[in-house]
């Protein structure tokens, strides 16, 4: 895997992505598809983007490849794209959203290195764990 800063056309990639997480009604609607494939109408009442603006939302979804489609007669139903896109919304969410739970769910915690010598008995017991602060 090639480092965001040694890649220029990585980090253009990066940026262009970014913008369509970076729109309220966008991020809303991938949020609610966290919890699986959702037809237009459940979408809406969830989310109280009401047409046209979701079906504009959800085209830009759908050309970022943040969102898939399934057509099933009249209705159309909307899922996220792949794993790659639920980890973004549930990294967002552990970010800025307001369950502090969250964190733990979008990925684990990292494992400290240990300190050449120093046993396992004599690392403090908590430091794994990450520690966020919530501002606002």
């Amino acid at each position: 895997m090639t480092a965001i800063h040694q890649s220029r056309a990585i980090a253009d990639a990066a940026v262009e992505k970014l913008r369509v997480f970076a729109q309220p009604q966008r991020l809303m609607i991938l949020s609610y598809l966290l919890g699986g494939e959702r037809q237009v109408a459940d979408i809406e009442a969830a989310t109280g983007v009401t047409q046209p603006a979701l079906s504009q939302q959800l085209a830009e979804l759908r050309r970022a490849d943040l969102v898939k489609t399934r057509r099933e007669a009249k209705q159309v139903h909307y899922r996220l794209a792949d794993d790659a896109a639920a980890l973004c919304v549930r990294t967002l969410e552990a970010m800025f959203g307001a369950d502090d739970t969250a964190v733990e769910e979008a990925a684990p915690a990292p494992r400290p290195a240990r300190a050449r010598g120093a046993s396992v008995a004599a690392r403090p017991r908590n430091m794994g764990a990450a520690v966020f602060a919530r501002v606002g």
